[in-house]
């Protein structure tokens, strides 16, 4: 099947409209450009995210149904709870962002490769240094066990990636972003693309209007400051 793309222009504020996006594969928008901090920032702003493997060009996205989670509906099971309540874990926001980067970047054993190669990672590693993509650090003793990170535009967190070392981790860590979101005026999570582990946890799907309708909305405001100081979580988080 013969694809033809938009290309993106030098102008890193444009893109297509996502209503132009295919639906075979589902929401892919165009190609080429660049992962600058302006393109990535607006790209986010549209509802647009980048998504390439190794040897494609670089592809834009936005996908007909979103996964997303609303405020205060991520819960912590009672198993997990058993594993909080003995501290076997430790809650970091924004210290090792690189260290999650690469966690979330190694191959799932259900996957040969990874989509998060070099060029990515320094692109979210330049973001975080400007202040706009951000971590959520799992900890066991003195080992980063799982850990997610993604782009804060407005109240909307926009999630790229999680990963695990060990059962739960990943769980944990999102459990905690929409902790600390809620404690300053947010609690939206945008997960992209649904899977059976986020409908587990209890995502749900949005039409691409309906998604792109939320960011204008919740892009209108912004989070208290102190959101992302890079800080511990209180050993009591979860019980809040």
């Amino acid at each position: 099947m013969v694809i033809y793309l938009p290309e993106l222009s030098a102008d890193p504020s444009q893109f297509p409209s996502p209503d132009r996006a295919l639906s075979e594969p589902d929401g892919l928008l165009a190609m080429g450009g660049d992962l600058s901090v302006p393109r990535l920032q607006q790209a986010y702003q549209q509802g647009i995210f980048p998504w390439f493997s190794e040897g494609d060009p670089l592809l834009w996205w936005s996908p007909s149904i979103r996964a997303t989670f609303e405020p205060d509906t991520l819960k912590i099971n009672r198993s997990l709870r058993k594993q909080l309540s003995k501290s076997q874990y430790r809650v970091l926001l924004n210290q090792h962002f690189a260290a999650v980067v690469q966690g979330c970047s190694e191959p799932r054993p259900s996957q040969a490769g990874t989509w998060i190669l070099p060029p990515m990672q320094q692109a979210y590693l330049e973001l975080h240094q400007a202040g706009l993509a951000h971590s959520v650090e799992v900890w066991r003793d003195d080992e980063l066990v799982g850990g997610c990170y993604g782009v804060q535009t407005g109240l909307l967190f926009c999630g790229e990636s999680m990963f695990n070392r060990e059962a739960n981790a990943a769980k944990v860590a999102l459990c905690a972003l929409q902790y600390q979101l809620q404690r300053f005026g947010g609690g939206w999570i945008d997960c992209q693309l649904m899977n059976p582990f986020l409908q587990q946890l209890g995502a749900t799907t949005i039409s691409r209007a309906d998604y792109l309708q939320r960011l204008s909305d919740l892009g209108q405001d912004s989070l208290a400051p102190g959101c992302w100081a890079a800080t511990e979580l209180p050993e009591s988080w979860w019980y809040e």
